[in-house]
């Protein structure tokens, strides 16, 4: 009867060329997860998105793998995890969703797919061409573009924004995104902060990795920094009295109402004390 070995002994690859890297493969029996090539040797994935799914694939059901959690246990700053998590969502192989508990409260559930999610869903029959009834003449006429403020106010954030990526590359804008984000910078400007100073907080300490979407990073320091507005009533400052001409000596001397100097006043009561005598 042939022996069985319940254990491989040790193999190598070995390729045509001595140049490359050589692999020395050992069998696995247990705390071990498959990992396709298609993830392993993803051409559009990053480095840190590859081993952070991996990472996650290898995780018991349950476990927490939000960006704090992750930022804990590896030296990658919260920056980069959640850049690494985005990219896992936009190429299928992760999926998060907000969900609300039974007492209100709103979490966030991350579901791992070990191969990549595609879009199964079979869509709909057309339905047969029908001609659009003619507009009412009382209906306005539908427009596409997005009806945006055109004050002053909204004009000089648009700038602020459209000018920002000539402090740093990293933060260039569309169109759409400048439309979106200038009620926010207005908001700024209408709280007393100078179109400069607006520029100078939004650009100022950048991550050093990049900006992966700067429309939301712009959004995010805008809200976060958001200045409280000014007061409704400022206090006036103290202002001096108003300058009078002595009745006596004609010299100009500040009281609040008419009268008699500094000078001229103990005279006065002298004169006065002499004549009740």
């Amino acid at each position: 009867m042939t022996e069985q070995h319940f254990s491989a002994q040790a193999r190598t690859r070995t390729g045509r060329s001595h140049e490359g890297v050589g692999h020395v493969d050992e069998r696995h029996d247990e705390q071990f997860t498959v990992v396709g090539n298609h993830l392993a040797q993803h051409s559009e994935l990053s480095l840190t998105a590859i081993g952070l799914a991996v990472h996650i694939q290898s995780l018991r059901s349950g476990t927490l793998v939000g960006i704090k959690a992750l930022a804990a246990k590896f030296p990658e700053g919260e920056t980069r995890i959640a850049s690494a998590l985005r990219e896992l969502e936009t190429h299928g192989y992760l999926a998060r969703t907000k969900e609300r508990l039974p007492s209100g409260r709103i979490v966030t559930r991350t579901i791992s797919y070990n191969k990549p999610r595609r879009c199964t869903a079979t869509l709909p029959p057309p339905r047969p061409h029908r001609e659009p009834p003619p507009p009412a003449r009382s209906a306005a006429p539908a427009t596409t573009a997005p009806q945006t403020h055109d004050l002053p106010t909204h004009r000089t954030a648009r700038d602020v924004l459209a000018g920002l990526r000539t402090h740093d590359p990293r933060l260039h804008l569309s169109e759409h995104d400048v439309r979106r984000l200038a009620p926010a910078v207005a908001a700024w400007l209408e709280r007393g902060v100078a179109p400069d100073d607006v520029r100078r907080t939004l650009s100022a300490g950048l991550p050093r990795e990049g900006v992966r979407r700067p429309a939301g990073f712009l959004a995010h320091r805008l809200t976060a920094l958001l200045p409280p507005p000014l007061p409704a009533t400022l206090p006036e400052p103290a202002r001096p009295d108003p300058l009078q001409n002595c009745d006596g000596c004609d010299r100009a001397f500040r009281a609040p109402v008419p009268g008699r100097c500094r000078d001229c006043r103990p005279a006065r009561s002298a004169r006065s004390t002499r004549a009740a005598a």
